[in-house]
Formats: structure tokens, C-alpha cells, sequence
């Protein structure tokens, strides 16, 4: 029997830290396509309070979660264990980008732990509504290890690589929205000084 929450307990920040990957579900305002993205890098999620989450956006071949958000800030995130005990939670509301450029990414990212090359923004999440469900019909899966390729490949990725991208497949949704300005910052203007802190979530 699924369950409504009125707040992320600790309990519940404990089944999300355990998690290797998520899910997140936007959908633009007009009736385009609804995207859904799958996350890995457990260390990029984090839980800022009982009512708020947030998570590095790394660079990718689309940026359709960015464009939703600007269209109408719609979210859903969804945690799937696929360990002996099944569970799902969702966590409905509502996001925002925040660029590295904004005053407030410096200190957002202190919430998260190891660094990643390629950051295009954070995400952050005001949640409305919390709930879980059985997972009953999701398979029992073990983790063998998390892919380095994302990080590997950003690594090797010049400001070049990048802007070319912030002016292509990153610039719209494939629905024409609008996703990152042109003067989005490259990754090499991310400030990477930073005071180590342990993931929230």
C-alpha cells in the first residue's frame, strides 16, 4: 500500500542516498513530448531540507529537463530500489535552473560531494508531494559498479566541445523551447574551489 509523506524524514533522505540512479519527468506546457532522463551518480543528488532537493545537471546530448523547467517548472523524481526489499518514491514539484554564474551556485554546490567535469547547472526542487509505492513487479538487480565514461568524456572536452554544444543540441528542446542561453558559462569558468561537504542525500 503506497504511502503520502508530509516532509523528507531521515528515513527517507537514508533510502535516497542509497539509491545509484533516479529518474526525472518533465513535460512542456503545449502538449510536446514528455521526457523522462535517467541519472547515475549517486553523489550529485542531495537533500537541502525537508521540502527541498536539488542535483548537478551535467552536460549531455539534449536538454530537455532545462527547457521544461523554463517552460513551466514541472518535476517529478522518481527513486526505484531494485535491492531485496522493492520501493518507489516520487517526489512532485516544482524546479529551477541555477547557472554556475548565479551567486547562488557556489554555495549549493558545497551540498554535493565528489567533483564532476561538465556541470551545466544546478537543479533545485521545492517538492510538494511525497509519496512511495510497492515496486513489487521491478526486477531485484545488483550494482556492479557506476560508468565513469560521462565524466571520462567531459574531461577530455574542450571550452570549444562545449560552446559548440550550448549553441547546438543544448540550445532547444527538440520541441523548439528554449534550453541554455548563449551565454551560458563553459565548465571551465565553474569556480572549483570549494569547502568539502558530505551528501545530504
Amino acid at each position: 500500500m503506497g504511502k503520502i509523506f508530509d516532509r523528507i524524514d531521515d528515513k527517507l533522505r537514508a533510502f535516497i542516498g542509497a539509491q545509484p540512479i533516479f529518474f526525472v519527468g518533465t513535460a512542456p506546457s503545449d502538449g510536446g513530448h514528455v521526457n523522462v532522463s535517467p541519472k547515475g551518480y549517486r553523489d550529485t543528488f542531495a537533500v537541502l531540507d525537508e521540502h527541498t532537493v536539488a542535483y548537478l545537471d551535467l552536460f549531455g546530448s539534449g536538454a530537455e529537463t532545462i527547457a521544461h523547467l523554463r517552460d513551466n517548472g514541472r518535476i517529478t523524481v522518481m527513486f526505484c530500489s531494485f535491492a531485496r526489499t522493492a520501493r518507489i518514491l516520487r517526489l512532485f514539484g516544482t524546479g529551477r535552473i541555477v547557472r554556475p554564474d548565479s551567486t547562488e551556485f557556489d554555495t549549493l554546490r558545497t551540498r554535493f560531494g565528489t567533483e564532476h567535469p561538465g556541470i551545466r547547472a544546478i537543479v533545485v526542487i521545492t517538492v510538494d508531494r511525497i509519496a512511495d509505492s510497492c515496486g513489487w513487479s521491478v526486477p531485484y538487480l545488483e550494482l556492479v559498479e557506476e560508468r565513469s565514461i560521462l565524466d571520462e568524456a567531459h574531461a577530455r572536452r574542450t571550452d570549444a566541445d562545449f560552446a559548440r554544444r550550448i549553441a547546438g543540441d543544448n540550445a532547444t528542446s527538440i520541441d523548439g523551447l528554449p534550453a541554455l542561453e548563449p551565454d551560458h558559462p563553459l565548465p571551465s569558468q565553474v569556480t572549483r574551489e570549494r569547502t568539502p561537504h558530505a551528501v545530504d542525500g
